[in-house]
Order: C-alpha cells, then sequence, then structure tokens
C-alpha cells in the first residue's frame, strides 16, 4: 500500500530510521513491512557511485523492486540515497499509478557530522571520502512545495520519530488520482493481473541477472517461455522496466484468456522492441 521514501546525505541516519519505522509499523499494526535497499541488492557503494552509468542501472533495479513490492496491503520503505529531484519524481509517478499514498522522509545532518558517521562505520561500510564529497554536492534537497517531495517529515538527528504524523500521512489520506491517460479498463479477473505482473516481473529479473554472463549474440532463456531472448546489445534494467510498461498497459486492454500464453507473449515483444 504506501510507500516512504527515504531521503538524505550519506551516512545521514536513513537506515536507522527506516528500521525504527519499520518496528512501528509491525507493532500498531498489521501490516507487513518491507525495506528496499541498496543493501539487499549486494551494492558496492563505491564502485558504484563512481560510475554513472552503474549507479543508473542501480536506481532502475531499485525502483522495479519498489514497484514490485507495492500492493494494496503492505507498506514499503525506500531506503537509499534517494538524492535526485527527477529519481524522487519517478517515484511519484510510480505511486500514482498504483493509486497509493506515499510521503518522504528527510534525514537532514549537515555534512560534517554525516562525515563523521561515515567514518566511524566499519571500514566495508564507509564511503570513501571522494565519494562522500561528490555525493554531498550532487544533493538536491527535497522541497514541500513539490508535490512529489509532499508530505515531508524532516527529522534532525536528535528528534524523535514522528510515527504518528507518517501514518497520519499514509492511512488517513487519499493517493493522488493517476493521470485520466494511464487508466486501464477495468479487467474481470484479478488473477490475471497477478499474473501479468509476476511473469512479465520474472522475465526482467532473468533478462538482467543473464546479462552478466551473456554477451551480445547470445539466446537467453527464459522460464516458463518456449522461446528465448535475443540479446543483440547490452539492456539497461530502465530500458527494461519500459517495455515491461507498455506491454502491461497494452495486454490490460487486451487481456488473453489464458495466461500461459503471457510469458512467450512477452518475450516475442521484447525481441520485437530490442532489435
Amino acid at each position: 500500500m504506501p510507500l516512504i521514501v527515504m531521503c538524505g546525505y550519506p551516512s545521514s541516519g536513513k537506515t536507522r530510521r527506516a528500521e525504527e519505522l519499520k518496528v512501528c509499523f509491525e507493532r500498531n499494526t498489521d501490516r507487513k513491512v518491507h525495506v528496499v535497499g541498496d543493501g539487499a541488492l549486494g551494492v558496492e557503494r563505491n564502485t558504484v557511485y563512481a560510475d554513472s552509468q552503474k549507479e543508473k542501472n542501480v536506481r532502475a533495479s531499485l525502483k522495479a523492486e519498489v514497484e514490485r513490492k507495492l500492493n494494496k496491503d503492505d507498506v514499503v520503505i525506500f531506503d537509499s540515497l534517494n538524492y535526485i529531484k527527477g529519481y524522487r519524481y519517478e517515484l511519484f509517478c510510480l505511486i500514482k499509478h498504483a493509486q497509493t499514498p506515499h510521503c518522504l522522509v528527510y534525514c537532514l545532518t549537515s555534512d560534517e557530522v554525516s562525515s563523521t558517521w561515515n567514518t566511524s562505520r566499519d571500514a566495508a561500510e564507509q564511503y570513501t571520502q571522494d565519494i562522500f564529497d561528490a555525493l554531498v554536492l550532487r544533493f538536491e534537497a527535497p522541497d514541500s512545495r513539490n508535490r512529489w517531495d509532499s508530505p515531508l517529515f524532516t527529522i534532525l538527528k536528535d528528534d524523535s520519530l514522528p510515527y504518528e504524523d507518517i501514518s497520519d500521512a499514509l492511512f488517513k489520506r487519499k493517493a493522488p488520482p493517476p493521470n485520466k491517460s494511464t487508466q486501464s479498463q477495468p479487467l474481470s479477473s484479478s488473477n490475471f493481473l497477478y499474473e501479468l505482473d509476476k511473469i512479465t516481473q520474472d522475465v526482467l529479473m532473468a533478462i538482467f541477472n543473464s546479462q552478466k554472463t551473456s554477451v551480445p549474440g547470445d539466446l537467453i532463456p527464459v522460464p516458463g517461455a518456449t522461446e528465448k531472448i535475443e540479446l543483440t546489445r547490452s539492456i539497461n534494467m530502465a530500458e527494461l522496466r519500459k517495455l515491461r510498461r507498455q506491454f502491461i498497459s497494452y495486454t490490460k486492454m487486451h487481456p488473453t484468456e489464458n495466461t500461459g500464453h503471457i510469458c512467450n507473449m512477452f518475450v516475442q515483444y521484447l525481441n520485437k522492441s530490442l532489435q
């Protein structure tokens, strides 16, 4: 259901606050709480944040994982830097499409405090000073006047967690309306929507993982499909997600009676689109 987007400098306490939120929601509600973040992907931060393309791919993978976790029942906490205004806007578009509320939790610290916290970490978890300085320089602070940064909860290092206010913002507020152009016609089978979402997401992950050991020209097998992906070039997750959204939008308007055909249909669509 709702999405909580964490935001702040490197080593500003985002993960600690995310864990506090998780405990509070699990203690006070019956909802499952999912925390999505760099740690779950095994991100080597100093390698990723030194390479713009690798960082872009990681952001796409994290966003895909957030999208996969969003549903009508659970709470999703997105624990990452989320320092780019345009990326936060993409997340806002995602929750509009899912018709679920969201909020932004900004862990506000000075760069001096965050730098001190960073150097106090285990060596394997630290940002190098060059990477730390670059991320602080690139950081785009949230602004509550922007609808994608609102409602905004700014928390200083010694503040108590405003759990009640955050909970009210998520559960007592209507979700932003979706864009009319992106609304799909209602379908008769909720199982079809579930299968469509799950199958297409599984195909994307199969392609993404196979590329680690594949080269252009290889045929990538996809679980559940008789056809294979024709890998003519390297494909990043952002492009795959865009094609997935297009396929889902079309298929929602023209649902097949046999969900067993979805996987092959999606593979065929990808092969045609990636030529």
